[in-house]
């Protein structure tokens, strides 16, 4: 397929995203700007103490889990694919007087754009579904990372990825491993669902024995690969916030989130 077309509608409808989102209460700018930490307990609990660490996060959106990593301490470099995301993103490090830098490209062409080398290399939720390949993406990290470096993703786990969301109730449609990209057009955003905007994707599914080839492929070695039942985001039909804050199933049938930590050899 062409991905060229690929990339840039998804770069369009993530440009078109970026002031509903900013006024969201799913993103709580407001919150964020008087200190809310937008990071959960998974790349906490794993990442632990950052300071003085140099940190690279790779599609950041409009960098406020950057931001936060930097109030904890770290030295953080932000990319995007977005234009209107890197803009915000570089509004809000100035207007919070942080010290973060922010570079607009493709995810896959990052070592192009930058070549320092990174204590961590960190992404999170809703990453890796923009990606067709996975060894490319794997062989950029392994590039960007020192050496015993750490890279850490928590990403939706791909079970739920295999659902159309777009159907109520929603229907198994897609394959675990389906190499085909998957294309939706529909109302709104994850963020803002009554939004008038439409929203236009191509993404594609990543089994978990891909993300863990791809890795070790490009020399990283893999600490652990959890996975866990609750997500941080309500984004998926019929979840209830239990007790910790986090959504899942009443009754859970397969992971929501999985989380992967490696170092690099």
């Amino acid at each position: 397929m062409d991905f060229k077309k690929a990339f840039e509608t998804n770069r369009e409808t993530w440009n078109k995203k970026v002031a509903i989102h900013s006024e969201s209460d799913f993103y709580n700018l407001e919150e964020f700007k008087k200190g809310k930490n937008s990071l959960h307990s998974y790349e906490l609990g794993a990442l632990g103490d950052v300071s003085g660490k140099s940190l690279l996060h790779l599609q950041c959106h409009f960098g406020q889990d950057t931001l936060s990593w930097v109030r904890m301490g770290a030295r953080c470099t932000g990319i995007d694919l977005s234009e209107e995301g890197i803009c915000l993103a570089k509004e809000l490090n100035l207007e919070l007087g942080l010290d973060a830098a922010f570079v607009c490209c493709n995810v896959l062409d990052t070592s192009e754009f930058i070549k320092e080398q990174f204590d961590i290399v960190f992404t999170s939720f809703g990453a890796i579904c923009w990606l067709p390949d996975l060894q490319p993406w794997a062989q950029m990290i392994s590039e960007r990372l020192k050496q015993g470096g750490v890279f850490y993703i928590a990403d939706f786990h791909p079970i739920p990825w295999m659902f159309d969301y777009t159907e109520n109730p929603p229907v198994l449609k897609y394959g675990y491993q389906q190499k085909e990209a998957i294309y939706e057009e529909y109302n709104g955003t994850y963020a803002d669902e009554s939004s008038a905007m439409i929203s236009k994707d191509f993404t594609w599914n990543h089994s978990l024995g891909e993300v863990i080839t791809s890795l070790a492929k490009a020399g990283l070695a893999i600490d652990y690969l959890n996975e866990y039942d609750a997500t941080p985001y309500n984004i998926f039909p019929g979840l209830k916030k239990n007790k910790n804050g986090m959504f899942e199933f009443e009754t859970s049938k397969y992971p929501l989130v999985f989380e992967v930590k490696a170092i690099k050899k």
